[in-house]
């Protein structure tokens, strides 16, 4: 039987091509991402470990900074022969326009001399000892416009403009915080003035001595930290490489997707075997093998096919994630991607694992099958084609499947809370258990939408076109399976259509309905920052409509769900038409009143007429001293989408009391009719002209980045399952290859009762083309389904949009692609002789 498994396996190698191939796109993904993630993590390593590997002890700050009082009593330490403290902070760098760079202050951080340097110096050099030199990181110098021997200017934390000459450039390394904010290098007396602090964050300490961290650990006092060199490293590799290991996650996801339509196509490819071999598995039968044999040579072949595919999805996947690693190189990506490119045995071992598990288990059930070919049927002339039969088994199943999808997917769109991870996991439980209950109906769902989808191709394809609707509907468990790999990708890609337009229409409506606002002034980083007299100013523009400004600040809240959470409270002065869901705000607020979102009155449990006690925290003290923690009464609940609102609202009057005269956190500007947008827009910007950290936004760009980033995710997103789609059609095509061979003697009866080469070919042309629309409208039925139930469990008050014309798309390129899908087996179908074909059968 081994001889006898190994032979079938050389007859029908070609038949095996595309199914080897699905699983090698498969394995080359998850192997892929694997390196990918190995490759990276090892740089980080090797980065981390050189620059915390010149360091013996590192004290870290726990609560607060380390005085300057613990520096000298570490250095104090016997063993100690060097102990350098590092200062950390926000320090805004101001562009050539005279205007904060970045969403973020960027962060500035000293650079010392001598052996704990550990900043990684690219060109120039570093400051030395000199307070009036900088160095910049590459990308804030390349992105704006910077030179050695530039000068740069910072604010200082008074907003004071302190000028430095620009003498070098660094590296900032696996650090993924300067990496985003920018930094810049100066002198530890010089960050300590930039970034107001009073101390340090880290110490660096190098020394030789036996028990050497015990020694600093006391002189450093019980709230400080204190790591080995080695164990710095650790924490640094770790933190660093959180980001990528989410990355890998997701990507694993998308991997597990291919594997399974790979599956589906193994499933259906064995099963089309065993199917036109039973006279071969029978003829074995008659000569003495048993059914464990049979099974056994079935299932041998497919791990024949799961290894060597296995073997080239893992070279696939090596040169996948070189092909990453340059991308990521060539676009500058904070990524250490100069570690060597290797596959691990861990790799390599998931990677056959993956291949061999998913290829023999989709055989599993067609082997099953092989066993039940009774011997007799080696006697006839030509298999019978088994009719299918619906039968109560399938319907209870699908029943079962279907009720249980709705019944999770109500409870988690109606019976819980939109916006939480929860809710989205049940959701898509649910999901998954509708698609299993169209999975069981597929063969039951065929023959009717192959009769409609096909009508106006069978009657444009003339008999052709009859004949290959015919053929579609015929065999429906195998055209089910067929088109089944095609429907996952199509649905996964609609649910992401779906819901990036509905979460655009969603935020659009939210903006446009509460808050039409043209211009939006707010600090950078978020910071309550911007001067109340700009809001000021800008009420006496006469091209200006309406100015609404917004204060807040941390506090503590305590509501009837026991213990205290931190959210913002705020105040508002100007127009504002917040959406409210229970209570009222018709009167505005009065002393000791409250507004609060509906997401915080949720999570405080209160509702109108309930009352929170309330502790404001501001300018670094607790006001509890002055005001007490203050009783408000809750009278409105507000609706959250989009809301410019602080999560509480009280009175202006009494946030002024709570927590001080703050500058505003966020400024709203409407234009009057008939202003020109240009003229407005100077006058805003005059108004903060002199205050460079204050950042300018206009709706129409606000949304546009949110535009960008949505589209952005949906071109990275449907790259991603285009390979889903590819396995898929590979599916298509290896079942129409198979389809014709087991047709063929039907195929040359055609031929002989005058069906010419080119109407063959037009035939199966259809016969794919039906297929494909077939497996394309159900995916674009549960896509969009699912789109919008994902939609609400993410957004309170969502609003569908379906991308009408992405749908099309999806439907149309899945129609043409079963067409080249079966270009060639109708081309071999085309060539095949008359004689010959018949003669075999």
């Amino acid at each position: 039987m081994l001889r006898t498994a190994l032979a079938g396996l050389r007859a029908y190698r070609l038949r095996l091509l595309l199914t080897s191939l699905a699983i090698v796109l498969g394995v080359g993904f998850i192997a892929g991402t694997f390196v990918l993630n190995d490759t990276v993590q090892a740089g980080f390593a090797q980065r981390v470990t050189a620059d915390a590997g010149k360091v013996d002890v590192a004290v870290l700050a726990g609560d607060g900074v380390l005085a300057e009082d613990v520096l000298r009593r570490v250095r104090a330490v016997a063993g100690v022969t060097d102990a350098q403290g590092l200062v950390r902070g926000p320090a805004p760098l101001l562009g050539k326009d005279g205007r904060a760079v970045g969403d973020l202050p960027t962060t500035a951080i000293s650079v010392v001399r001598g052996p704990l340097q550990r900043t990684t110096i690219v060109a120039g050099t570093g400051p030395g000892t000199d307070d009036r030199a900088a160095v910049l990181d590459e990308n804030t110098a390349r992105v704006n416009g910077f030179r050695l021997g530039d000068d740069v200017v910072l604010l200082g934390p008074g907003g004071e403009r302190h000028t430095f000459e620009l003498v070098g450039l660094l590296d900032p390394g696996v650090d993924q915080e300067l990496a985003f904010t920018g930094a810049v290098g100066l002198t530890t007396s010089a960050a300590l003035r930039m970034t107001g602090g009073k101390g340090y964050h880290e110490i660096d300490v190098a020394g030789d001595a036996p028990g050497l961290k015990q020694a600093v650990a006391a002189a450093a006092g019980p709230g400080a930290e204190v790591r080995t060199g080695e164990e710095l490293a650790a924490d640094l590799a770790h933190a660093a490489g959180l980001e990528m290991r989410t990355l890998t996650v997701g990507l694993l996801l998308f991997g597990v997707v291919a594997m399974m339509v790979a599956a589906l196509v193994i499933y259906n490819t064995f099963t089309i075997l065993v199917a036109q071999r039973a006279r071969e598995l029978a003829l074995l039968r008659c000569i003495g093998a048993t059914r464990g044999q049979v099974f056994g040579s079935v299932l041998l072949e497919s791990g024949v096919v799961g290894l060597l595919a296995s073997a080239l999805g893992l070279a696939a996947g090596y040169g996948l994630a070189a092909l990453a690693l340059a991308l990521l190189a060539a676009f500058d990506a904070p990524l250490p991607t100069d570690a060597s490119v290797a596959l691990t045995p861990v790799t390599i071992a998931v990677g056959a694992a993956v291949g061999l598990v998913v290829t023999v288990g989709a055989a599993l059930l067609p082997a099953r099958s092989a066993t039940r070919v009774p011997p007799v049927a080696a006697l006839r002339t030509q298999a019978d084609e088994q009719a299918f039969r619906t039968g109560a088994a399938r319907w209870s199943a699908a029943a079962l499947f279907l009720l249980g999808g709705a019944g999770t997917t109500g409870f988690g769109v109606w019976g819980m809370p939109p916006g939480q991870a929860p809710t989205l996991v049940v959701v898509m439980a649910g999901g998954m258990l509708t698609f299993l209950a169209v999975l069981v109906l597929g063969p039951v769902l065929v023959r009717p939408l192959t009769a409609v989808v096909g009508r106006l191709p069978a009657r444009l394809a003339g008999v052709p076109g009859r004949l290959a609707l015919d053929n579609a509907a015929r065999n429906p468990r195998r055209a089910a399976t067929t088109t089944v790999a095609l429907t996952i990708g199509v649905t996964l890609m609609t649910v992401i259509s779906v819901l990036s337009a509905s979460t655009r229409a969603t935020v659009t409506e939210k903006l446009d309905e509460q808050f039409p606002v043209d211009y939006l002034l707010s600090a950078q980083g978020g910071e309550a920052a911007v001067p109340r007299s700009v809001a000021g100013e800008l009420r006496r523009a006469p091209e200006l409509d309406s100015v609404l400004q917004v204060r807040e600040t941390p506090a503590r809240v305590t509501g009837r769900t026991g213990g205290a959470r931190t959210y913002d409270l705020g105040t508002f002065h100007g127009p504002v038409t917040p959406e409210v869901v229970a209570g009222s705000m018709a009167a505005g607020l009065a002393e000791g009143q409250v507004a609060l979102l509906d997401r915080v009155a949720t999570e405080l449990g209160v509702r109108v007429g309930d009352t929170v006690q309330v502790s404001v925290r501001a300018k670094g003290r607790d006001t509890e001293g002055r005001a007490g923690s203050v009783p408000l009464r809750v009278v409105a609940v507000l609706g959250g989408g989009g809301a410019a609102l602080p999560p509480l609202t009280v009175a202006e009057s009494a946030f002024d009391r709570y927590a001080g005269a703050l500058p505003d956190a966020r400024v709203f500007v409407t234009i009057r009719d008939g202003v020109p947008a240009d003229r407005a827009r100077a006058v805003v910007r005059e108004a903060v002209a002199a205050y460079p950290t204050v950042r300018l936004s206009s709706s129409t760009e606000v949304r546009g980045e949110f535009d960008e980033t949505l589209d952005m995710l949906l071109m990275i997103v449907t790259g991603l399952l285009g390979l889903a789609i590819l396995i898929s059609l590979l599916g298509i095509a290896n079942t129409l290859s198979l389809s014709v061979h087991e047709r063929s003697r039907e195929s040359a009866l055609l031929r002989a009762l005058g069906l010419t080469r080119p109407q063959l070919r037009r035939m199966l042309s259809v016969e794919a083309l039906v297929l494909g629309l077939v497996g394309a409208l159900v995916g674009v039925v549960l896509g969009g389904l699912y789109g919008w139930v994902a939609v609400l469990a993410m957004l309170d008050g969502a609003v569908l949009s379906v991308p009408v014309g992405q749908v099309v798309l999806f439907v149309a390129l899945s129609g043409v692609a079963g067409v080249v899908a079966s270009l060639v087996p109708a081309r071999r179908a085309a060539r095949a002789s008359i004689a010959g074909a018949l003669a075999a059968g």
